[in-house]
């Protein structure tokens, strides 16, 4: 693959006992974007329209850039020789450390845009708090993706209020398709051990903070949109420690099959 663009920084020394957390989190990072960057891009060619089939082209794209620079900085942590291809297409399903919401099927139009809305709402706080990250690199990350994100949650923002305020058939669709997706919302909010540790050393964002942040941008977008905002209830988790539903290990089939069945090759 080539090189992204991204502004070399000089490397960083943490402790030793945050390396292994690191680790972890630039993973769960990586694997975040990853998945939904390979679940939008399975949309290339079937798009409503021409023009919005291009947008969910775009957004997979950045998604898969920012998956690289994390996945290449994973690989520097870790120090073991591995590269980012080897941790993108060589990993076992339950090696993967990203919520459960980005690994849902596509579905129909009103579910793509649900799912991709939700991820924007949190992902667009996230990124604005890792600009403050004590790590460089994770700083840096998230400042040049954060202008993309900015995009992402106007595109996903426009079609919830599009879909919400609209036909009678429209308004259905995607009242049922945040009836499915919303208790996959709040795993992005929980904090693990690793996150908490990252958290002590100003390394990471407090998430359960960020929630505040994201239903304020829900709100005024639900507001707009006649759309009721939905009552929380039980959260569907585990993505994060590598439980996962069915679906990823159909995703990883697809997306991991070149580089087994031929090792080695290259972009």
């Amino acid at each position: 693959m080539d090189q992204p663009t991204l502004t070399a920084h000089p490397p960083q020394e943490h402790p030793a006992e945050l390396r292994a957390p690191l680790l972890n989190y630039v993973l769960h990072l990586a694997d975040t974007h990853l998945v939904l960057a390979h679940r939008l891009s399975e949309l290339c060619g079937h798009g409503p329209i021409l023009e919005q089939d291009m947008a969910m082209t775009n957004i997979a794209l950045d998604l898969l850039g920012t998956a690289r620079n994390l996945f290449q900085y994973a690989a520097e942590i870790e120090g073991k020789g591995r590269t980012e291809d080897d941790l993108a297409y060589l990993r076992g399903v339950t090696e993967y450390r990203n919520p459960l919401l980005v690994e849902r099927p596509n579905g129909d139009f009103a579910q793509t845009v649900v799912r991709q809305f939700l991820f924007d709402a949190w992902h667009v706080p996230l990124l604005e708090r890792l600009r403050d990250s004590g790590d460089h690199r994770l700083s840096a990350i998230a400042t040049q993706s954060l202008k993309e994100a900015h995009y992402h949650i106007q595109w996903s923002g426009e079609w919830m209020v599009r879909l919400g305020d609209s036909t009678e058939e429209a308004r259905r669709r995607v009242e049922t398709a945040l009836k499915e997706a919303w208790p996959y919302w709040g795993e992005l909010f929980t904090q693990n051990s690793d996150e908490q540790a990252l958290l002590a050393a100003g390394l990471a964002p407090d998430n359960t903070a960020l929630r505040a942040d994201a239903n304020a941008r829900l709100e005024r977008v639900f507001t707009e949109a006649t759309l009721p905002v939905p009552t929380d209830g039980y959260w569907q988790k585990g993505g994060k420690e590598g439980r996962h539903t069915e679906h990823l290990g159909y995703i990883l089939a697809e997306m991991q099959y070149l580089q087994r069945t031929y090792p080695g090759q290259q972009w």
